[in-house]
């Protein structure tokens, strides 16, 4: 699969790659949010943003339709990293309330909404991108004659 890098207005480039919906691509998704980051030296938002995209991958593949998803990284401004998933179901996401202990599953959204400042859904006529935006650092630009 062919990771792509789009220009975006806030100077930083937006990265997307499109893969098999299967749970195996949780660990794809990992490593590009990884990459992402540390080019953007947002290094101290890795560990948090790795578990926002497995929850948000780990959706897509038990909800969507379609044998493919988009993981999305961007920068919408200089103070958010934005992790978005992008499918082919129009099912909207839901965040469970019920509080039974014994159930493992469904806690994905709750988990999102803990380690991340906001997130929501973007609705399309095909589909939908569910995503969670995290609070960064603005680095300050290096003086190209440092060593």
């Amino acid at each position: 699969m062919t990771v792509t890098a789009t220009p975006r207005p806030t100077g930083h480039p937006g990265y997307s790659q499109t893969m098999r919906r299967v749970p195996e691509s949780a660990e794809v998704a990992r490593k590009l949010v990884r990459a992402a980051l540390a080019a953007w030296g947002q290094e101290d938002l890795i560990e948090d943003a790795v578990l926002v995209i497995t929850e948000l991958v780990s959706n897509a593949v038990n909800h969507a339709r379609l044998e493919s998803i988009r993981v999305v990284v961007t920068r919408p401004s200089e103070k958010f990293v934005r992790l978005g998933v992008v499918d082919r179901s129009r099912t909207m996401p839901h965040m469970r309330t019920d509080s039974n202990g014994d159930n493992t599953r469904g806690r994905g959204l709750l988990l999102v909404d803990a380690l991340t400042d906001r997130w929501g859904t973007d609705r399309y006529r095909w589909g939908k991108q569910v995503w969670g935006e995290m609070r960064c650092e603005p680095v300050p630009e290096r003086d190209h004659l440092d060593p």
